[in-house]
Formats: structure tokens, C-alpha cells, sequence
């Protein structure tokens, strides 16, 4: 067999047959030779998990996000009532509103824009000088794209790895399925202020991505993401896990709870990292957010949304 990769966990490795044609009875006997060696104290073959992607979902039907009749919020005097409640002695940099960015006007969650002024409320964040920085956020996924003009000044190489190929580049695949992870990125961390897409909430954070979701996905690739430079990273994000079909329950194995664990009680030199979990798009199916053992873990927060016009 071949080792692949940097161990995970400390002691853990990737280990494949050299030989793909090998028999399954070959196969066997491999593992049992693994079992009953005295240098081994554990050895498990992994078996591929179905871990679906918890993307936006868009309705045909939905005609507010077709044609949205929302309220203009970015006017000059919106503008003037924020800036009053902002702190004038921050010595963080304060950034004047709203941004130039072509996208900011229709992210609606930024800015007041939702049916009844909902937002995200980060608009007071920012103007009391808080933009992420000097936070590592990974995100696991399909990969990122690294050098992408919204993403390339934050990005962050030590909270990086692809664990489908085993190599440092987090880069995705070009094959038009692997621009989730992307996605993701852009609305954690996308320059402010630079005439690219949108803005991140974060804008200032640097943001990192574990290629994960391009492949196999097993006990031990989810480990290997969610260990991975515990001491560096504040915060993982991950938008995927079980099918929200009304009747999938499933959860993390004992590597991943491993990780979890190692996480909260050793990451960042103990005072803990920060694992952030979608909590599936299966509402309209009639599926609960507490059958799943990713969302429901005490290691994580769990996140669920609402739309432009206040349903779940």
C-alpha cells in the first residue's frame, strides 16, 4: 500500500493499494495483515458517504426573487442615521457606506433590504470597525478558487489543503459542479470597496478552503478537513452533510468526532475553534434540522436563514 498525504490526528494516515485491480478477497487479506501488526493499533477501510451540498435553492415560483419590490436603504440619509451610531474614537479603519461593489446593492441581507428591514445587522459591525480581521476562516468544501480578484488579498495558504488529491492546492476542478466552496468564500470574505461582485461579511478576514466534497467522501477525508491547522484557524465552515430528504440520519464517525473534540478542547492553543454547520435546505420536505448528527453536535453552531421575505 501507499501512503498519501500528511498524517491527520497525529498519528492517522491515508493508506492505498498500490494495485487498484487487486481482488476484494487480496484486498481483505491486506487488512488483516494490518490488523495483526505489531506497529499498527488500528486499521479501518473507508467507505465512501453520501454528503450532499446545502446550496441557495432557487424557486421557480418566487416571484419576490424575481422581480423584488424592495425599499432603497443605500440612500444618503440611511447613510448619515449609521454613521451617527458609530463609534468616532475607534481606532479601527471605519468604511463609508455603502460600497462601490456592483453586487452590494442586491445583497439585500446586508443592508435592510428584506420585506419589514430585516437584515443581518452587520452594517453596525462594520461601522464600529469590525471586519474580521486577524481571523482565519476555512471553508470545506469543493475547494476554492484561490486567485478569484474578490478572494486573492485574503486568502490565507495555512488554513488550505486539498485532501481529494493530497496536495496544498485547494483550487477546484473546472468542470462547472465545483463552485460551491467559492461561493461560500465570497460571503464570508470578499473585498470591500474594490468594483468586484459583492462584499463579504467579513471582508477583512482571511479565508482559507479544504478541497473535500471533490471526491470520495469518507470518516477520514472528514477528519483530515476538520483537524487541519487547528492551532491557526478560528473558524471552519462547512455547507454540506446528510440528504434533507425527511428520512436520511446520519452523523459524523469517530475520526470526525475525534476532530471535533481535539478542536474545542485543543484548537487554537486552547482557547477552541469554531465549527459552523449549515443546517440543510429540507424544510419543504418536511425534514428535521435535529435528524442530523453534524447540526445537532455540541461542537457546532448550527445555522439556518430566512428569505426576502421572511420565510424559512
Amino acid at each position: 500500500m501507499m501512503v498519501k498525504g500528511e498524517p491527520f490526528l497525529d498519528t492517522h494516515y491515508f493508506l492505498y493499494h498500490s494495485d487498484a485491480t487487486r481482488t476484494r478477497r487480496h484486498k481483505r487479506a491486506i487488512k488483516e495483515r494490518l490488523d495483526t501488526h505489531p506497529a499498527i493499533e488500528w486499521a479501518e477501510e473507508q467507505r465512501p458517504k453520501r454528503r450532499v451540498k446545502r446550496d441557495y435553492l432557487f424557486l421557480d415560483d418566487d416571484a419576490h426573487h424575481n422581480a423584488p419590490q424592495r425599499r432603497s436603504v443605500l440612500s444618503h440619509q440611511n447613510n448619515r442615521r449609521a454613521q451617527k451610531r458609530q463609534q468616532p474614537t475607534s481606532p479601527r479603519e471605519i468604511p463609508s457606506l455603502p460600497f462601490p461593489d456592483p453586487l452590494y446593492k442586491d445583497q439585500w441581507y446586508l443592508h435592510n433590504g428584506a420585506v419589514g428591514g430585516f437584515d443581518m445587522n452587520v452594517r453596525q459591525a462594520w461601522l464600529a470597525g469590525y471586519a474580521g480581521r486577524n481571523v482565519s476562516v476555512s471553508i470545506l468544501d469543493d475547494g476554492i478558487q484561490r486567485n478569484h480578484p474578490d478572494l486573492a488579498e485574503n486568502y490565507d495558504p495555512l488554513a488550505s489543503t486539498d485532501i481529494n488529491d493530497h496536495d496544498d492546492d485547494p483550487t477546484p476542478q473546472d468542470n462547472g459542479d465545483n463552485k460551491h466552496g467559492t461561493r461560500c468564500a465570497g460571503e464570508v470574505a470578499a473585498l470591500a470597496g474594490n468594483n468586484q461582485c459583492g462584499v463579504g461579511v467579513a471582508y477583512k478576514a482571511k479565508i482559507g478552503g479544504v478541497r473535500m466534497l471533490d471526491g470520495a467522501v469518507s470518516d477520514s477525508v472528514e477528519a483530515a478537513s476538520l483537524s487541519l491547522n487547528q492551532n491557526h484557524i478560528d473558524i471552519y465552515s462547512a455547507s454540506w452533510g446528510p440528504e434533507d430528504d425527511g428520512r436520511t440520519f446520519d452523523g459524523p464517525g469517530p475520526l470526525a468526532r475525534e476532530a471535533f473534540y481535539r478542536g474545542i478542547k485543543n484548537g487554537r492553543g486552547g482557547k477552541g475553534n469554531i465549527f459552523v454547520w449549515a443546517s440543510g435546505n429540507g424544510g419543504s420536505k418536511q425534514d428535521s434540522c435535529s435528524a442530523d448528527g453534524y447540526t445537532t453536535s455540541v461542537y457546532t453552531l448550527s445555522i439556518s436563514s430566512a428569505t426576502y421575505d421572511n420565510h424559512r
